[in-house]
């Protein structure tokens, strides 16, 4: 026999056999009377929304100067 067939042969009789039934899928009725989580309360999408606007760049070297240690660690 081909080689090829027990590639594709085996695993699909394998497969078969291993497939559970419907009725083993199926939910049983005391799971689906346990009360469901409560509806999440409506917020706006836009609720903390705050307004920017564009601003001219601070001077480079006093925000340098606002980072860096202040006895000038020369690391």
């Amino acid at each position: 026999m081909k080689p090829s067939l027990f590639v594709v042969g085996l695993p699909l009789i394998v497969g078969g056999c291993a497939s559970t039934l419907p009725p083993d899928v199926v939910a049983f009725p005391a799971a689906v009377d346990q009360p469901s989580v409560p509806p999440a309360a409506y917020r706006s999408p836009i609720a903390g929304y705050v307004a920017r606007q564009p601003v001219d760049p601070k001077p480079w070297r006093r925000q340098n100067d606002l980072q860096s240690p202040m006895n000038g660690d020369g690391s």
